[in-house]
């Protein structure tokens, strides 16, 4: 007699999308032992948990490059890993610029450590790192630099760190010029990471300078290698991708047909006409971060403001004081950058692309996650995909229509079924028509 396979989780029926393994098909996914066991249409077998997940979206889990997650040392601006992560359907979160060489052992024992969701760093280039959001600009220098510093710190974390975080933009150049980037550059050549660059304005500039944003990008560009990645395409800031002009730099275009990636970052910065201007001239992101902090969500404590401990201890209905979003702050997560991208024009399987086998490259992972593969770790993100009409709005109040909607439901980490229910996932900035 035939011996019947017992799996931990089967999901049963659903779209799967696994673009590294060009899948996209209705079929089963079989977890046994914390691992994807099987991938097929009507795996035969009983599961502890048969899950039926017909009309949904079944993909690799999904990987936010763009976070920030050093809760409470980053102060205001630290979000809590698992509501950015596993809590909105998202099993991989990369820290951007939090940790630093200084700070990189808290940051594994008090944040990687206890976290469900898989977190990674692109460590600061900086010594101090992303101490309250970066708000003290004087410690960003290259005096606050130490090259040895930094690739040893990498050295001893490889597990989790997967590349450096540094700015160039027109508030440090007014300062120091490029020399910030360039220790960044040394130290990701020493020790064989790629680096993701801040682009955009971040500071004033110094008092008594004035800096023509679109200079920067000339003295950027030639620095770069294949793999480097430059962040925020679609921002509103002068001193990034879109020049005063109106029109994309061809030092970008240049880039990126080199090798360099582009990365959404979209965080409170998201331009919808600047996004048109960068997609119709074809700069397609690599990746998407949604670089949420606590400055882009407002949910009222009491104060009108994000507090950052609020929701790390959110595990009962009880003690969730948020209601709704502050006027002029929005809740998003990943998904809903998504849509966004959605509503500009990118296909739909293009974008899950961006935040599963092309997230898994940007990291160095390709082959370990980002992928359905049979013996990979069962990460995987399970979403709806609604037809209506709704409204996303960007950072300065502009509004498109989206005719789709992609909602997170719930994710697998390691074969262990975790509810999507965070309140980032609250749509403040997705009404309906």
């Amino acid at each position: 007699m035939a011996t019947t396979t017992m799996y931990d989780v089967i999901l049963r029926g659903g779209r799967v999308i696994d673009p590294a393994n060009g899948v996209d098909s209705i079929q089963d996914v079989a977890v046994q032992g914390g691992k994807i066991a099987r991938v097929g249409a009507k795996i035969p077998g009983r599961a502890r948990k048969a899950i039926d997940v017909k009309g949904r979206l079944v993909i690799p889990g999904m990987i936010d490059t763009h976070g920030h997650i050093y809760q409470y040392v980053t102060g205001k601006f630290g979000m809590n890993p698992d509501l950015v992560g596993v809590r909105s359907g998202v099993t991989a979160v990369v820290d951007q610029g939090g940790a630093a060489p200084l700070t990189i052992h808290g940051f594994r024992k008090f944040i990687v450590e206890p976290a469900k969701t898989r977190v990674y760093s692109f460590i600061s280039n900086y010594l101090v790192g992303g101490l309250a959001g970066h708000l003290h600009v004087g410690l960003y220098g290259p005096h606050g630099i130490n090259v040895r510093d930094t690739v040893r710190a990498i050295e001893e974390n490889r597990d989790i760190v997967k590349g450096i975080k540094c700015h160039a933009e027109p508030g440090g150049y007014s300062r120091w010029g490029i020399e910030t980037l360039k220790l960044a550059k040394q130290a990701a050549r020493e020790a064989r990471v790629p680096v993701y660059i801040h682009l955009g304005r971040l500071w004033m500039e110094a008092d008594g300078t004035k800096i023509d944003p679109d200079s920067v990008m000339a003295e950027v560009v030639p620095l770069l290698d294949e793999g480097d990645i430059l962040a925020h395409p679609f921002t509103k800031h002068a001193g990034a991708f879109v020049s005063k002009e109106g029109k994309v730099h061809p030092l970008v275009l240049e880039a990126v047909q080199r090798g360099v990636r582009v990365d959404v970052g979209r965080g409170g910065h998201m331009s919808f006409k600047a996004a048109r201007i960068a997609i119709d001239a074809g700069v397609i992101p690599f990746t998407v971060g949604s670089d949420v902090h606590g400055y882009t969500v407002g949910l009222r404590d009491g104060t009108g403001v994000w507090d950052g401990g609020t929701f790390a201890l959110a595990d009962s209905k009880k003690s969730r004081k948020h209601t709704e979003p502050v006027g002029g702050m929005h809740v998003f997560s990943l998904a809903q950058v998504m849509n966004e991208l959605l509503a500009l024009g990118l296909r739909l399987e293009d974008v899950i692309a961006m935040v599963t086998s092309n997230a898994a490259t940007m990291i160095g992972l390709e082959g370990e996650t980002g992928a359905l593969g049979v013996g990979m770790a069962a990460d995987v993100s399970v979403l709806g995909l609604d037809s209506g009409k709704w409204t996303l709005e960007d950072s300065l109040g502009s509004r498109i229509a989206s005719t789709q909607r992609l909602r997170p439901e719930f994710c697998l980490r390691d074969g262990v079924v975790l509810q999507a229910d965070s309140p980032l996932l609250f749509e403040s900035t997705a009404k309906a028509a």
